[in-house]
């Protein structure tokens, strides 16, 4: 058997998500499907994790095995053909068999996008959150400050007696930077790993301080109290990218192929 790694960029506006769910279209199925159509043999293919309904990513990471051989031009020209135009295979490449898409991870680069002008481009209106309250950008960067750390992330993910929060709700966010482009705002999240929701909740409560219906200081109080009720609505789905995903050079692909 031999194990490859996938590179994927997709528009998730018309999907359930990246993961497999009943009576929903989701990334991973198509891509499962059209695996097993080009190499002509039932193939899993395992994310680095998930990604919500209407949620992008840049560069979402797979990885599956196969003990068939092939040349990755054609499997990559294949795929592409056979997959929606809003869901592409930017890269395979064979990799050490040890190597797993999501345990091998390191850390995660999300990207959420508002538009703070007064009218929305409308060829951003699927890429964007379009906030029509004015907000104090001063109050935004020392908000982000608050959420830098190693912290039990409880109060800011959606089903917190469920899946890896039940069994570790504790993430480490590296950076969270605030990148100003004019009237558009990026919010940039590093950090090890992401609970459900996490970082669409984490702009939510940003922009409640920025708007000041919340203190930089309620901030820590939200965390302290481990109940996702204390805290601000969920930011919506379509300003959320998966940029990067990033792994030690132990993780690198091979330089030759099977």
């Amino acid at each position: 058997m031999h194990k490859y790694k996938l590179t994927i960029s997709y528009d998730g506006t018309s999907y359930c998500g990246w993961q497999v769910q009943p009576n929903h279209t989701s990334i991973q199925e198509l891509i499962e499907k059209a695996l097993c159509i080009a190499l002509k043999e039932k193939i899993k293919l395992h994310g680095s994790g998930r990604t919500d309904a209407g949620v992008h990513a840049k560069a979402q990471v797979g990885h599956f095995s196969t003990s068939k051989s092939f040349e990755i031009k054609k499997l990559q020209y294949s795929l592409n053909g056979i997959l929606d135009p809003e869901i592409r295979i930017l890269q395979i490449e064979p990799v050490h068999e040890d190597f797993h898409a999501r345990f091998s991870a390191k850390r995660k680069i999300y990207h959420y996008q508002i538009d703070t002008g007064l009218y929305q481009n409308p060829f951003q209106r699927r890429y964007s959150y379009h906030l029509r309250r004015k907000i104090d950008r001063s109050l935004l960067k020392q908000g982000a400050q608050k959420f830098i750390g190693t912290h039990d992330f409880t109060s800011f993910t959606n089903d917190a007696h469920m899946g890896s929060c039940k069994h570790n709700p504790v993430r480490t966010i590296y950076e969270l930077n605030v990148i100003e482009k004019g009237s558009h705002l990026v919010l940039e999240f590093i950090g090890n790993g992401f609970l459900y929701k996490m970082v669409r909740n984490i702009v939510g409560c940003l922009l409640d301080v920025a708007t000041q219906k919340l203190s930089v200081e309620d901030i820590s109080k939200i965390l302290d109290k481990k109940d996702r009720s204390t805290s601000s609505a969920t930011a919506p789905a379509k300003g959320l990218f998966l940029v990067e995903v990033v792994y030690e050079s132990s993780t690198k692909t091979l330089c030759s192929k099977p």
